[in-house]
């Protein structure tokens, strides 16, 4: 019986992007809401869904993302990456809590570390085992999903982890920045993770390579407001500079 109403949670769950609790509370009127939650969180550790507040969103609806596969990163505007990356890096101090988020421009700053000891969070797995050889750097590697596409880990346990530690100085890499629609992500998954690190961290440095200015992506994880320095490789337009000051956000142009 247990076996078989899991069976028809696991239906609704996958059947459709967002299925709430209440209205699993109302097809199972004699199942408690714990046991209900409970079954959520089993099928959120088995990949078919992913919790949220007041229910789960179905992974068959939100695995298809919209960036380009890490490969094809990784090979594109190299030396603009590398400048961005070395500029950044005079942000990365001793003592502090240290999260780097996933992607190639962030990889770039591995270089560039100082030689002092840190504490570094990250969610890129193949940035962790860059990190690993540097004998005074302390890896933490962020658990969850592992998307195939960005080779980076996120879901509710990636974020359950963020929510549990401190961030001192975040460098997270967006893949589309216009006015209109902020900081953006094309995978679900991995723009909920993103603004969980940015309401933990007390300083937000956007990594933004002048491809990605004026380019939205489906998933705004944050704006302006919650962002200190952004980092990028050319001069930015007027209007966006302009906004920046207003805002207090520092823009650094890598020479």
């Amino acid at each position: 019986m247990n076996y078989s109403r899991k069976m028809l949670v696991r239906e609704i769950l996958v059947s459709k992007p967002f299925t709430s609790l209440k209205e699993l509370e109302e097809r199972f009127p004699d199942v408690s809401s714990m046991t209900l939650r409970r079954d959520i969180e089993f099928f959120e550790s088995q990949g078919d869904v992913i919790k949220v507040r007041g229910g789960a969103r179905s992974m068959k609806f939100i695995t298809t993302s919209m960036e380009e596969s890490i490969t094809t990163r990784a090979s594109e505007y190299t030396f603009s990456k590398q400048k961005i990356a070395q500029a950044a890096s005079q942000f990365i101090e001793t003592g502090r809590s240290i999260f780097f988020d996933s992607g190639s421009t962030a990889m770039q700053l591995v270089s560039f570390l100082p030689t002092a000891r840190l504490s570094i969070n990250t969610t890129d797995p193949n940035l962790a085992l860059e990190l690993v050889k540097k004998e005074n750097v302390m890896v933490s590697l962020v658990g969850g999903l592992l998307s195939r596409d960005n080779l980076s880990l996120s879901g509710m346990q990636a974020i359950d982890y963020i929510n549990k530690i401190n961030i001192d100085v975040a460098f997270i890499s967006p893949s589309g920045f216009s006015l209109k629609h902020g900081f953006t992500s094309g995978n679900y998954n991995e723009s909920e993770l993103k603004s969980a690190i940015v309401r933990k961290a007390a300083c937000v440095i956007m990594l933004v390579h002048s491809s990605k200015i004026d380019k939205a992506l489906p998933y705004t994880f944050c704006d302006l407001s919650q962002v200190q320095k952004i980092v990028t490789d050319q001069p930015i337009d007027a209007e966006i500079a302009e906004k920046c000051r207003e805002s207090g956000v520092e823009v650094i142009v890598a020479k």
